[in-house]
């Protein structure tokens, strides 16, 4: 299966497009039916000639509900962009792209459609306009389509072009960990909580356990395409039928695979547009089907630090947009560069760490990442979506080979220093060791996870040392 959203003005004949398109209604409040508009996500399937499956996400149009469109295309991996023949380029045509512009969209057609409403020379100028605002962003070159959906004229050609679009389209690495954005909640009698979303990597299958909001809940049943199945492999729109701890969903929540995903309230990112200093310190982040108030720090020209309201599933790359909502803007997309950000502890450390963003490109990098941590577990590392670059120097903790050199090195000389200053003593106390090698720290907030990470190395650590409490002679430091 394969899943487009649509993308465009209102009124330009989206919904009227994918009816035509799949023989079902996007549409599906009797209010929105009635209104000719389009309020929530659509949802439609149809199979194409060379017999695969195309699922459609079908978005709203209307300017107040760019944040409804952002939860239908921001998990979607390719975009069906269209603009009226009779209308042309539009205000609303303009704010669509860029939303899809900041998320990097990469993969989509362009269908010009009403073209029973224009006539030729005016439908070809509507082409070129959005040909030509189409290929200043992320896309680039586009195939276009002359269609309308209220005749049938070029739905055959339209086909066409979108399987040549899906066959284009990156194979899904259906292995991945889960993270279900989940766009729309409801219950069914007799079965509970269900929720739906565009499952973009890895797999869900009946009777797995999958984690939300601190929660484990078990997947009572699935549904693709209003199929039940027992599992499901991106990429694919798929209902989850949850059972357990699924109290207070809402959309922009995730279901995640248990143990393998870092909740972060505060991440660095590279910023794509606007300078970081003339953003608003007040925005909106747009990530998968979430929406999330922000407060933005700025650090260099085009890197900042995020404050969220609440914690969102992130990963090193992942890619999202800043809005402001009263504007009717995008200032700008992001790259999430840091989901595990120290702290601002001392006067500098922000000008310090604009200068460490710069050299970050955004790509998972494992050795990059250990350097500058210098140790982390690899159940962390992995959790932030980095490859481990290497195998644990002790129990799950890694470390970068300049670094664990220099442990070693300084716990040397803190042995001999001890035997020198206390030469009865049975060797140096493990506490001090770690005091010297900077794993312990008097007065470190217990409650950062550098804390606990730390004292956790303690053990796993110094067991590459040795196998007692107490650091004995120089001898065996060295071993």
């Amino acid at each position: 299966m394969h899943v487009v959203a649509t993308a465009g003005h209102v009124d330009h004949g989206k919904s009227t497009l994918v009816r035509a398109l799949t023989g079902m209604e996007p549409d599906r409040l009797e209010e929105e039916r009635r209104r000719g508009l389009t309020i929530e996500l659509g949802f439609a399937w149809t199979t194409l000639p060379g017999g695969g499956r195309l699922a459609f996400v079908d978005v709203p149009g209307h300017e107040r509900l760019v944040s409804t469109m952002l939860a239908g295309v921001g998990p979607v991996p390719a975009v069906m962009f269209v603009v009226a023949a009779d209308q042309g380029w539009q205000r609303q045509s303009e704010e669509h792209l860029a939303v899809l512009d900041a998320l990097g969209v990469r993969h989509g057609l362009l269908a010009v459609t009403r073209c029973d409403l224009a006539d030729p020379d005016l439908a070809d100028l509507a082409r070129e306009e959005a040909l030509a605002h189409i290929a200043a962003t992320s896309f680039g070159e586009v195939e276009p389509v002359m269609v309308s959906g209220t005749t049938g004229a070029g739905l055959g050609e339209l086909r066409a072009a979108l399987e040549r679009l899906t066959a284009s389209l990156p194979g899904p690495d259906a292995d991945a960990d889960v993270r279900l954005w989940i766009d729309r909640i409801f219950t069914v009698r007799g079965r509970g909580t269900v929720v739906t979303g565009t499952l973009g990597a890895g797999t869900i299958g009946v009777g797995d356990r999958l984690a939300i909001g601190g929660d484990l809940v078990r997947v009572r049943g699935l549904q693709s395409l209003k199929e039940d199945r027992e599992r499901v492999r991106a990429v694919a729109r798929v209902a989850v039928n949850l059972h357990g701890g699924a109290g207070g969903l809402r959309r922009g929540d995730a279901l995640l695979t248990p143990g393998r995903w870092l909740t972060a309230d505060v991440v660095d990112v590279r910023l794509r547009g606007e300078p970081a200093h003339d953003l608003s310190r007040e925005l909106t982040l747009h990530v998968g089907s979430a929406a999330v108030p922000v407060h933005v720090r700025p650090l260099g020209d085009d890197t900042a630090r995020l404050a969220l309201r609440r914690p969102l599933p992130l990963r090193v790359g992942d890619v999202a947009l800043l809005r402001d909502p009263g504007a009717h803007r995008v200032p700008a997309g992001v790259t999430v560069l840091d989901v595990r950000p120290e702290p601002f502890r001392r006067r500098g450390a922000a000008a310090a760490r604009a200068r460490a963003l710069a050299s970050i490109s955004g790509r998972p990098d494992g050795a990059g990442e250990l350097r500058r941590r210098g140790l982390i577990t690899r159940t962390e590392l992995a959790a932030m979506g980095v490859p481990a670059p290497s195998e644990p120097v002790a129990g799950d903790w890694l470390a970068d080979p300049g670094h664990w050199e220099d442990l070693r090195a300084r716990l040397v000389a803190a042995v001999e220093e001890h035997a020198a200053a206390h030469p009865t003593d049975p060797g140096l106390p493990a506490d001090a060791a770690r005091r010297a090698l900077g794993l312990l720290r008097d007065g470190y907030d217990t409650a950062d996870h550098l804390a606990d990470d730390r004292r956790h190395l303690l053990t796993a650590g110094m067991a590459a040392y040795t196998a007692s409490g107490v650091i004995g002679q120089p001898s065996l430091a060295r071993a």
